[in-house]
């Protein structure tokens, strides 16, 4: 990247500046500018095309990835699955033709179970061409500002922060100058390259071609399976639905194909040549499974395809892992920048997200999706529950206490009960004679959760010493009593305990009982999770 042109058209850094600039307006950089607009933080996001890309891509989205989305107040805006929703995929010969076996799913014993509920949301369905303007037009709501047709032609990062020099679509270049940077940029990531950060992962697996196509194929869809592998002599392929009408087939090689040939695998793909078709667009991927040896270098952040490459599978791990990035940054960057949180806080980023990317990564070639590109050592690597790999992993960093190196990376939620570093566990409790989630109560605060009426003096206590509000929900009062003592069990907490909650609904201390002095306990573990700048959290 060169440096900015110094001429009329530069603007200076008194003249346009923010405390974030985020880099690309895919699903992880529209995300960090909600997440951060909606937190109060000035954001700017610039994006280089006008428009979504015509490719659908994306279209899972996990219960979590919900849950995140649900607070931000889009929850009636993505349609969501049945509950229980699994994708299924099966081999055929093609749509019209033999269906051979279906696909196992990665453990079918669990199926066989019933489990306890882990969320208020279900997975959601929504292609991401149809997401990313829901997700821009909440963001702008919130206050961020969204410039779309710019790019980022060079950057400079100092003590104070990213100096970046943005080119607009008519040309005109000038600098904004940004407390921090996100770069969302993409699995090629520019920011990324500058930085000189490498990548660890099995690589580049394959580059693939496809073809999106709207075709009226919906009764192929009656028995459930929405994911087809194509097994014929001639054509291997794979064959899936947006649920929109519209389908993308897809070949595991590099080979151009024309209008005419593009045509011809359709109609083989489906088994029939009498069926309207259109050809919408056809694409180049380039598959891949890497993961950042840093997720940050100084002002800078790197989230989704920037900080990782996930293929495709059956858990979301791709763009879910990049939206739930941004929103593990984005509170903390809120904290930093209202002067609450010491910047140390932003080192939990690397700390607790590049383990998850993982994390992913590994168990993704554990599973059958794609054990044949996995290499010898993931037979080693167990295949961990669906709802621990969702709702169960653990976060080591410096803004949790009591995460030890000797816990498992994930578990079912019911099997932490209440475990620093782990997410918030879900229950139905009763508000105002209504049904409320337990995660509901959290939102976007510290939050003290205790039955015991001495926590919420103490919860002032710390608010008054840190000088950060610390919200308290004494069970016994709201929730009713009913609930609190489910709540307790589900918390890991006595009747005396306590659990500390972060603003991303990640539990980041418990005292599962009695403290003598609980204001002095509070005080000291918030004033170590929050990084808290007062003096007295050193205390």
């Amino acid at each position: 990247m060169r440096q900015c042109i110094d001429d009329d058209h530069v603007l200076s850094r008194g003249d346009n500046a923010t405390s974030v600039l985020v880099v690309g307006g895919g699903l992880a950089g529209l995300s960090a500018a909600m997440f951060l607009a909606w937190q109060g933080v000035p954001t700017v996001l610039v994006e280089r095309r006008m428009e979504s890309s015509p490719h659908p891509r994306a279209i899972g989205f996990t219960p979590r990835t919900m849950e995140l989305f649900r607070a931000v107040g889009l929850g009636t805006r993505i349609p969501q699955v049945p509950a229980g929703f699994r994708l299924r995929r099966a081999r055929v010969e093609s749509l019209a033709g033999e269906w051979f076996e279906e696909a196992p799913s990665w453990n079918p014993a669990e199926a066989e179970s019933p489990k306890p509920e882990c969320s208020p949301c279900t997975g959601g369905a929504l292609a991401q061409d149809r997401l990313e303007p829901i997700l821009q037009e909440r963001a702008m709501a919130c206050g961020a500002d969204i410039r779309r047709g710019t790019e980022l032609v060079s950057f400079i990062q100092d003590e104070t922060g990213v100096t970046a020099c943005l080119r607009a679509q008519d040309g005109r270049e000038y600098t904004l100058h940004a407390a921090y940077m996100i770069a969302a940029d993409g699995h090629r990531s520019p920011i990324r390259e500058s930085l000189r950060i490498a990548r660890k992962g099995r690589g580049h697996l394959r580059t693939m071609r496809s073809v999106l196509f709207r075709a009226p194929l919906d009764a192929y869809l009656e028995k459930g399976v929405m994911q087809f592998e194509i097994d014929q002599p001639d054509l291997k392929a794979f064959l899936t639905t947006y649920a929109d009408g519209r389908w993308v087939l897809m070949f595991s090689d590099d080979v151009v194909r024309d209008e005419a040939m593009l045509r011809t695998l359709i109609a083989q793909a489906i088994g029939r040549s009498d069926l309207d078709i259109e050809i919408i667009t056809a694409g180049r991927w380039e598959l891949s499974a890497l993961i950042a040896d840093r997720f940050a270098s100084g002002r800078i952040f790197l989230a989704g395809d920037a900080a990782h490459t996930l293929p495709p599978s059956r858990g979301g791990y791709g763009a879910n892992t990049g939206i739930q990035d941004t929103h593990n940054l984005a509170w903390k960057l809120a904290a930093v920048l209202s002067g609450q949180s010491a910047s140390r806080l932003l080192d939990s980023y690397d700390a607790e997200r590049r383990p998850t990317a993982w994390l992913r990564h590994d168990q993704i070639f554990a599973r059958p999706d794609y054990k044949a590109q996995a290499g010898p050592t993931a037979a080693e690597t167990p295949i961990i529950d669906d709802d621990a790999m969702e709702f169960g992993q653990l976060y080591r960093s410096n803004a949790v206490i009591g995460a030890d190196a000797t816990l498992p990376p994930a578990l079912r939620p019911e099997a932490w009960a209440g475990q620093p570093g782990t997410r918030a566990p879900h229950l139905w409790v009763t508000i105002a004679g209504k049904p409320v989630s337990t995660l509901d109560l959290l939102r976007s605060r510290w939050t003290l959760l205790a039955a015991d009426d001495r926590w919420r003096a103490a919860a002032s206590a710390a608010g008054e010493a840190l000088g950060i509000a610390v919200a308290c929900v004494q069970l016994g009062v709201e929730p009713l009593p009913g609930d609190a003592v489910a709540v307790l069990v589900a918390f890991g907490l006595g009747r005396t305990g306590a659990a500390l909650i972060r603003p991303d609904g990640v539990i980041a201390w418990r005292s599962t009982d009695s403290e003598a002095h609980p204001s002095e306990a509070l005080i000291r573990a918030l004033g170590i999770v929050s990084a808290a700048t007062r003096s007295k959290a050193a205390a």
